[in-house]
């Protein structure tokens, strides 16, 4: 299959899964649960291999839970593939996870992962309507706390809730919390 010039219609609706997408990455890792439930359709449905399989309202409650566990978490779209038919669309999104504890044994889990995904077009505005994570590789490790003072410049720590920085400097992002 070769790559083609899309109409305009297609572009635009690759452009709109696209920040869905990212959106979603936004609202798990600021833990902005308001904003991840409207991502989603009522109908949608969620699939995390063994750890989770269940409808949006299920997945929600159960993504608050088990990031409770983490400090700090950070989930990068890396490649978007979407097809897209009318007000269907799938995707293939490769992406790369970063998971931190806290603690006198701290660890970091990075993954790299897909979400298989089908979406809904509804009143001009995408959703998901089901995504199916595949896990492709993981890697576990300790924490290097020195790593942090090394690198970035000095620059300040991201923070997984609402007292991340970029809240305060960036107004037009808000936060979605009822």
């Amino acid at each position: 299959m070769g790559v083609c010039d899309d109409n305009l219609d297609i572009l635009i609706a690759r452009d709109s899964l696209r920040r869905l997408v990212v959106a979603y990455s936004r609202a798990v890792d600021r833990r902005d649960f308001a904003l991840l439930r409207s991502l989603y359709h009522d109908d949608a449905f969620e699939q995390h291999g063994t750890m989770f399989e269940g409808g949006a309202e299920a997945y929600i409650a159960f993504v608050e839970q088990a990031l409770s566990a983490y400090q700090t978490t950070v989930h990068y779209v890396v490649n978007t593939s979407f097809q897209v038919s009318g007000d269907e669309a799938e995707g293939e999104i490769h992406k790369i996870n970063y998971h931190r504890t806290s603690g006198d044994n701290a660890y970091e889990i990075v993954t790299g992962s897909r979400s298989l995904d089908r979406y809904r077009r509804s009143q001009g505005e995408w959703r998901f309507l089901s995504r199916s994570i595949t896990l492709d590789w993981a890697n576990k490790r300790p924490v290097n706390e020195t790593a942090y003072d090394d690198f970035a410049a000095g620059s300040p720590l991201g923070s997984a809730g609402p007292d991340d920085r970029s809240y305060r400097l960036l107004h037009m992002f808000g936060r979605h919390d009822d």
